[in-house]
């Protein structure tokens, strides 16, 4: 079999990498091969849980690359041969490529150092439909569930498996929960949030092994308190899936990741990576940051499939912002850029905009949400650092216009006279815009 453009990987990163060459390069032919036979949004796992209570629910549909004339394989890559252009596959042989794009995503840790690891009924999360089927089914059956991790996708699970009606206690390792997107008053509101509903939070707390004998029964904790648990979710974090990159001789960096340049280039200038398995690097700093999110896949996916025969992009990809939304019950959370710890950090001279408004005006309208923000700018330029937000359903679109506006490095002064559309159902009061008050309230301080 011969392609133009290979693709290894059918979700987020691989997906948008294959349209993004297709409406670029129309005459090439693009082929995307992945293992699994339907592929989940991995963003909406956590939610078939407790909301959509149906794997079939969270699909990504095959026609978005049917539809636009990419050959879609449903096979596994077993090795990639360099020299020759071409992967070697499990039931299909070989096929040759003119540029491949790897999109081979991510694994989750296992934690083999926490002894019990491997006992029945401790999951991972893993994007496979079946396995995911098999979790529910024992999340539906039990009554304690213990979730080890308290980032997003810990916070998440925490969240859809009590709306089941189980009892949920979450364990985090460090003294907050979403401490790496959030400073801690942001992330003090969440915490409160899970507790209102009866969530247990457990922080500074570390697991130190599952017990049962076939299946697991408890989790014992640093204090030798052993917690009741049916199911274990472990959701410690994910690591970049890279095995195929390295058997095939493509560099890696110190943590994992497959190298690549601004083009998402690799070490072989006819290989691409993007998504979970490619490096990430900060916005700011330039250091190597573990950020793997589907959004910066897609970001990654449009540079590389645009690039893929011709630099039309010129050094679009400069670094990621680390811009995060989620929602906890019926408040919005979202982050951009550094937190004043981060930035403080890493040295930054800062100044700090903050405000607290309503989403809608006047604040009588039904459903109005209090909305919280926090804008970091650097003292002397005045350029935005980070940005967070808590409030209504309207924070996760506030949050996209605050990492614009990192990237195009806007101070506080132009976010304190930006022209916004406001309406009374839809937004708060041109009075009070959450964004141009903040800024103004950092304004006044530089």
């Amino acid at each position: 079999m011969e392609t133009d453009v290979l693709v290894i990987g059918g979700s987020a990163g691989g997906i948008l990498a294959a349209l993004s060459v297709k409406k670029t390069y129309k005459d090439k032919k693009v082929t995307v091969i992945r293992m699994a036979e339907r592929v989940m949004v991995p963003c909406g796992i956590p939610y078939i849980f407790g909301t959509l209570k149906d794997t079939s629910k969270n699909v990504i549909p095959d026609s978005m690359l049917t539809n636009a004339g990419v050959e879609l394989v449903i096979d596994e890559v077993v090795s990639i041969d360099r020299q020759n252009k071409k992967v070697s596959t499990r039931k299909n042989g070989d096929i040759s490529y003119k540029k491949l794009i790897l999109a081979t995503g991510s694994l989750p840790i296992v934690p083999t150092f926490i002894p019990g690891y491997d006992l029945d009924n401790v999951f991972t999360i893993k994007k496979d439909e079946e396995y995911l089927k098999f979790v529910q089914q024992k999340i539906n059956e039990a009554e304690d569930v213990v979730v080890v991790g308290g980032g997003f996708i810990g916070v998440e699970m925490a969240e859809q498996v009590q709306l089941l009606g189980k009892n949920v206690t979450i364990i985090e390792v460090a003294d907050k929960l979403l401490w790496q997107a959030f400073d801690p008053e942001f992330s003090d509101m969440a915490e409160a949030k899970l507790k209102e509903h009866g969530i247990k939070v457990l922080t500074n707390t570390k697991v130190t092994r599952f017990i049962g004998e076939k299946e697991v029964k408890e989790v014992e904790i640093h204090t030798g308190e052993k917690i009741k648990a049916d199911v274990v979710i472990v959701a410690m974090g994910v690591k970049p899936n890279t095995k195929l990159a390295e058997e095939a001789g493509i560099k890696l960096n110190e943590k994992g990741a497959i190298t690549v340049d601004e083009y998402m280039r690799t070490n072989d200038p006819d290989i691409f990576a993007v998504g979970d398995c490619a490096e990430k690097k900060c916005f700011f700093t330039r250091k190597n940051v573990p950020i793997l999110l589907a959004s910066i896949a897609a970001n990654e996916a449009k540079i590389a499939g645009v690039n893929a025969f011709e630099l039309r992009l010129v050094r679009e990809n400069k670094g990621t912002i680390s811009a995060f939304s989620t929602k906890i019950y019926n408040t919005a959370f979202a982050a951009a850029g550094l937190t004043e710890t981060q930035a403080r950090a890493e040295g930054f001279d800062i100044v700090i905009g903050e405000f607290n408004t309503i989403d809608k005006h006047p604040g009588t309208l039904p459903n109005t949400m209090n909305v919280k923000i926090k804008l970091i700018f650097s003292r002397y330029s005045g350029v935005i650092l980070g940005a967070q937000l808590a409030g209504g359903d309207n924070v996760g679109e506030m949050i996209n216009i605050l990492s614009l506006a990192i990237q195009k490095g806007t101070t506080a002064s132009e976010l304190t006279t930006f022209q916004v559309a406001t309406h009374p159902l839809l937004t708060s009061s041109p009075v009070s815009y959450p964004i141009s008050s903040a800024a103004l309230d950092a304004l006044s301080k530089i």
